[in-house]
């Protein structure tokens, strides 16, 4: 079956199944918060509140209503609904809802239908771990749960803010997210990690950055039959202080690594073995730095060392994921100031997001066999952009109507495929640290959103 033909069936049985889901009265009954709610005839039902939910927007909560209705039952029909009776209805949901939704898109992607296409590295699925923080709307709620941040000048405290920590367990090829947290800001990175590990599979390789290196995380790991390529700072192990020493490219030895005294009692409660074998690379950076990764893949025949350099490169997708859904779509640009309204957000868009990396699917199958027959010298991908906000606008079409799916999906696909952008391989920008008032310049007036 030609790769796009399979992609457009898969997003049609995803969208086809959120479609059917949406509307079962048992995902209402097991993420309510009373038995009593959403049962009620009233015009902010759940599949409503949902799909509103999933269009999360940058405008007034009072002008996205009337434009959420006007779509829903034309501009004649369209019933006047307040921002409080929106309060209200959210404050009976529960964010569970979007987990159980969110599990159907990754059943579909890697269920027995279609899981052979996920792509993967040398039978692996590829897996980041990372987080990142973000600055939450000012309330005392927020604050209580949270935690905050406090802001420090050369006059001492002037000022704090709610902040929380999101943390997602990513799969790097695929572009989904496979689990996800929001926790408090000061919450360890490390401990968040440690909650995903349920959501990992057996033969995962996992690739994580200089903060989750550290014999009980890779001990966690081998547990759950998984792997490992964590890159070592510095002062993290001897043998790999020893490299750094050494200064060369290409190095591949395999070191023993006993338990620290802090951790052996930890292992014996966990029936972890108290010495790890682990691999540890070197390799030559573009900017002439050498880097140290550390691994699990032992065997040079099956994992040649030069791989590594292209294997840990895709960890920074993980990294423009966070910029997708902090950038494009201002996830710190809460919809709300409850816990509950921070959270339902949060959620809505690791599920928005995972939905458009699969609905997008043959529009970029399209972009690379043109490519490919044309022979450019810079191939193309869908402007996610693009992408995000046309998903967003056709939501109410693609899951709570009658249209045909393949109609909506193949005039999507045609939006996606005529606005594409250029991958420049290769193309290296310097990274700059700006002045507050010049970051402050940018978030305000020039990155583009998804409104």
């Amino acid at each position: 079956m030609p790769d796009e033909l399979f992609l457009k069936n898969r997003a049609l049985t995803l969208l086809a199944a959120l479609r059917q889901q949406l509307l079962q009265p048992g995902l209402c009954a097991r993420h309510r918060r009373r038995a009593q709610d959403f049962s009620r005839e009233c015009i902010l039902t759940f599949p409503v509140l949902m799909l509103f939910l999933l269009q999360k927007s940058l405008k007034s909560l009072q002008a996205r209503l009337h434009e959420f209705f006007w779509q829903w039952a034309g501009a004649a029909g369209a019933p006047a609904v307040t921002v409080g009776a929106l309060t209200h209805a959210r404050a009976k949901l529960l964010p569970g809802a979007f987990i159980e939704l969110n599990q159907t898109v990754l059943a579909t992607v890697y269920g027995p239908q279609y899981g052979a296409w996920a792509r993967r590295w040398r039978g692996h699925r590829l897996v980041g771990i990372d987080s990142s923080v973000l600055r939450l709307p000012e309330s005392a709620g927020l604050r209580a749960h949270f935690g905050v941040m406090p802001c420090r000048n050369q006059h001492g405290d002037n000022e704090s803010y709610p902040q929380g920590r999101a943390s997602v367990l990513y799969d790097l090829l695929n572009e989904l997210a496979l689990d996800a947290h929001l926790d408090a800001g000061n919450r360890p990175e490390t401990e968040l990690a440690l909650e995903h590990l349920p959501a990992v599979q057996p033969g995962d390789l996992i690739l994580t950055d200089r903060g989750y290196r550290g014999w009980g995380w890779f001990a966690a790991v081998r547990q759950r039959g998984a792997h490992f390529v964590c890159r070592c700072p510095r002062c993290s192990f001897t043998a790999a202080e020893e490299l750094f020493a050494r200064n060369e490219a290409g190095v591949s030895v395999i070191v023993s690594l006993p338990a620290p005294k802090p951790e052996r009692a930890r292992a014996r409660a966990q029936g972890w073995p108290l010495e790890l074998c682990v691999r540890l690379i070197t390799l030559r950076l573009s900017t002439g730095e050498l880097e140290v990764l550390a691994t699990s893949l032992l065997e040079e025949a099956a994992y040649p060392t030069e791989s590594f350099g292209e294997v840990y490169g895709w960890r920074w997708g993980q990294e423009t994921y966070y910029a997708r859904l902090k950038g494009r779509l201002d996830l710190e640009h809460c919809s709300g100031q409850s816990v509950a309204a921070v959270v339902q957000d949060f959620r809505a868009l690791v599920l928005l997001s995972n939905i458009e990396s699969v609905v997008i699917g043959p529009a970029q199958a399209q972009l690379r066999a043109h490519g490919t027959v044309s022979g450019r010298a810079q191939p193309e991908q869908v402007n996610r952009a693009v992408s995000l906000h046309a998903l967003k606008s056709r939501m109410i079409e693609l899951l709570a109507s009658q249209t045909p799916l393949e109609q909506v999906l193949d005039e999507l696909t045609e939006w996606f495929a005529h606005n594409p952008v250029s991958v420049r391989r290769g193309r290296q920008v310097p990274r700059r640290k700006f002045s507050p008032a010049r970051s402050y310049h940018y978030q305000r007036r020039v990155r583009k959103i998804v409104f």
